[in-house]
This record gives C-alpha cells, sequence and structure tokens, in this order.
C-alpha cells in the first residue's frame, strides 16, 4: 500500500457538495434575489422623495416581522409550500405596483413582499443549510452567498437604470416575473427533512445564549454595513464621486472572497476562532474609512471591512448551524437574519443622528470604537467552547 492511499481515501470520502437538489434551490435563490433587489432603490423613487423613507421602512418592517414568524410556518407547512407562499408574495404584488402612485397602494405592496420575502430567507435558508453536508458547511454557505451575492451586485443598479431608460412598470413587471418563474423549479426539491431533536422555537432561541453571542457580534457588524451602504456617498466630498462607487463595488467583493476563504478554513479548523478577526477587522476597515477626504483610505477602508464582514458572515451562521439539531434551523436562518436586517437599520438610523452632531468621520471612528464592545460576548463564546467543547447538535447552553 502507497503512502498516498490514505490521502486518496480521505479526499473520497469528501461529500458531494453541488448536488441536484442543491442547484434547484439556487434557482429559487436567484429568482427572489433578482426580484427585491431589483425593485430595493426603485420602490424607493417611484414613491417620491416624501415616501422614499416610509416605503423602504414598510418593507424592512415586514421582512423582520415575518422573519419571526416564518420557522413556525416551516415546521408546519413544510420547505415546498412555504417557499411557493413566500415566491408569489414577493413576485405578484410587484406586477401590481404600478396599478397606484399613491403611498398607501405602494406602502401594502412592500408590506406584502416583505412578507415574501422573509419567507424566502428562512424556509429557503434552513432547506439549504439541510442540504449541505456538515463536514462542508462552511464551503457550502459561502458558495450560496456567491449565488445570492453575484445577482443582487447586478440587480441592484440595473433596477435603476432600467427605470430610468424603460419606466417604472416594467421593471416591476419584470421583478414579479422573476420571482414567480422561480416557483417552477420548488416541486423538484425536498419538502421535508428527517430531523432529529426536539424543535427549536424562535423565543427559545433568542433566550440561547450560544446563539445570540454570535448573532450579536454579526449584528455588530452589520451595523456598520448598514453605514457604509447609507452614508458613505454623502460623507465623501462630491470631486472624489468615483471613489464611491469603486468602493461599494470593491466592499462586496471583499466580502464576497472572504466568505469564500473562511468557508473553507472553517470547515477544517472550526467558524469558532472566525469570530474574532471577523469582528476586529470590521471595525479597523470602518476606522480607517473615517479618512474620507483620502481615496486611498476609503478604498483600504472600505476592502478591509468588506473582508471582516464576510468572515463574520461566514463564520457566525455557520456556527450557529452547528449548535442546533436540523430541526432548529428555519430558528437559526430568522436570527440570524434578524440580525443582518436589524443591524444594518439601527446602524443606518442611529448613525445618522450621531453625524448630525460630530460629522462624518469623527461618527465613523466612534462607531468603530464602539463596535468594539461586542468583543464581550465573543470572547465569552470563545471560552464556552474551550471550556466544554462546542455544544452538541442540539440547543447550545447559554
Amino acid at each position: 500500500m502507497t503512502p498516498t492511499t490514505p490521502r486518496v481515501s480521505a479526499t473520497a470520502s469528501r461529500p458531494p457538495l453541488l448536488t441536484r437538489p442543491l442547484l434547484l434551490r439556487f434557482v429559487s435563490m436567484v429568482g427572489a434575489t433578482v426580484s427585491f433587489f431589483l425593485l430595493l432603490s426603485v420602490v424607493p423613487r417611484y414613491a417620491t422623495a416624501s415616501g422614499a423613507g416610509l416605503a423602504t421602512g414598510a418593507l424592512m418592517l415586514s421582512t423582520v416581522l415575518g422573519e419571526l414568524a416564518a420557522p413556525r410556518l416551516v415546521a408546519r407547512y413544510g420547505y415546498r409550500v412555504a417557499l411557493i407562499a413566500g415566491l408569489t408574495l414577493l413576485g405578484a404584488p410587484a406586477l401590481v405596483l404600478t396599478v397606484s402612485d399613491g403611498m398607501a397602494w405602494i406602502v401594502a405592496v412592500c408590506l406584502v413582499r416583505g412578507l415574501g420575502f422573509a419567507l424566502t430567507l428562512v424556509a429557503g435558508g434552513a432547506l439549504t443549510a439541510s442540504l449541505i453536508p456538515a463536514e462542508r458547511r462552511g464551503e457550502g454557505l459561502a458558495l450560496v452567498g456567491l449565488v445570492s451575492g453575484v445577482p443582487s451586485l447586478i440587480a441592484l443598479p440595473l433596477g435603476v437604470w432600467l427605470a430610468a431608460h424603460v419606466g417604472y412598470g416594467p421593471v416591476a413587471v419584470a421583478a414579479g416575473m422573476a420571482a414567480l418563474a422561480a416557483i417552477v423549479a420548488v416541486p423538484g426539491l425536498p419538502d421535508r427533512e428527517r430531523t432529529s431533536g426536539k424543535p427549536v422555537g424562535v423565543l427559545a432561541g433568542l433566550r440561547t445564549g450560544g446563539l445570540m453571542r454570535p448573532g450579536a457580534v454579526f449584528a455588530t457588524t452589520a451595523l456598520a454595513a448598514g453605514i457604509v451602504v447609507t452614508f458613505l456617498p454623502l460623507a465623501v466630498p462630491a470631486a472624489n464621486g468615483t471613489v464611491v462607487a469603486v468602493a461599494l463595488f470593491v466592499q462586496p467583493a471583499a466580502s464576497t472572497a472572504a466568505r469564500w476563504t473562511a468557508g473553507r478554513y472553517g470547515d477544517r479548523h472550526g467558524p469558532a476562532r472566525l469570530v474574532v478577526p471577523g469582528l476586529v477587522l470590521s471595525a479597523g476597515g470602518l476606522l480607517i474609512t473615517a479618512m474620507t477626504g483620502s481615496p486611498v483610505a476609503v478604498l483600504t477602508g472600505v476592502a478591509v471591512f468588506g473582508t471582516g464582514f464576510g468572515i463574520a458572515q461566514n463564520a457566525t451562521l455557520a456556527l450557529m448551524y452547528a449548535r442546533v439539531p436540523a430541526s432548529g434551523y428555519g430558528t437559526v436562518t430568522a436570527l440570524w437574519n434578524i440580525a443582518y436586517d436589524g443591524g444594518m437599520g439601527v446602524g443606518a438610523a442611529g448613525f445618522g443622528v450621531l453625524a448630525g452632531v460630530t460629522g462624518y468621520p469623527s461618527a465613523f471612528a466612534v462607531t468603530a470604537a464602539l463596535m468594539l464592545v461586542a468583543l464581550i460576548p465573543a470572547y465569552r463564546d470563545a471560552r464556552t467552547d474551550r471550556g466544554s467543547g462546542t455544544p452538541p447538535t442540539g440547543v447550545a447552553t447559554g
């Protein structure tokens, strides 16, 4: 027997990642992502400046509320019904968005679409986690981030461009059809996975330190992401407008690359040890970005921040999935997405108030310093793991 035999056997024993169900899941994922991001910046413009905030607020509020309720619906009706309902609620209202330009109508459409998007996130996220082998979870989640991230990068500016050149109606119809067309892939997906362990509810998850600690760290990095996306165009001098466009591409590109690298590393060494580096890099990147008058500092800062944010995205989600049985994947998906959406919303709102008092550079620096408070739950989580090992399948201990 040659010395290379053990290596061959180990490689052969690795379970496949790209299975037919996962590829079908990618279809529904792309459809929901394109539908959501095509209209994300278009609807506020359609609502005009006076109603832009109300439209976006209604969309995000209903998304968060839907994420709280979705795990129970998924547990009761299964993945396929929940995904079909989510894609329908996301797509159908978009088809009739331009029937009226009244604010009440726009808000109603946004509320329904937010509920639909929440269902696709929670049901789809739980299903996706069940389709990824545990041994390759980090790598699989990084691939999922790529599949959903690239369409969002394209659809967001494309929606604005199309609205300016062909009008709001065609863009709304395209967004609606993207979600509705993806329904054809859903019947080929598993309806329910055989799971062991007691189902984990959202309230139980909120009381579980092993889930909330990494969730709190990720929410902190998401808070900074909301600040960068919202305020960087305002903070950078108008003369450096091109820098902003490049920076807003560099940040998600760095995040995507970091998610992939973090996923592969986490599969081999465990995701827990990546949480603190992800947080520190995120805070450091935001601190560098505070030098808004320097194009080099801005581009370097968003690259460092994007790297940290991508690491935190992958590590926290993989860690949270590892701490529940498969029956808890829906709850983990909901909690993680609430941390994402809530963190971005709180960050944008709070930073606006702070910047009004201190100015943008100081507000960036103060926020970076405040982010390091999240090292407390991060280090506590690391000590818990060292003291008792990674919690076994089941609800993590507090």
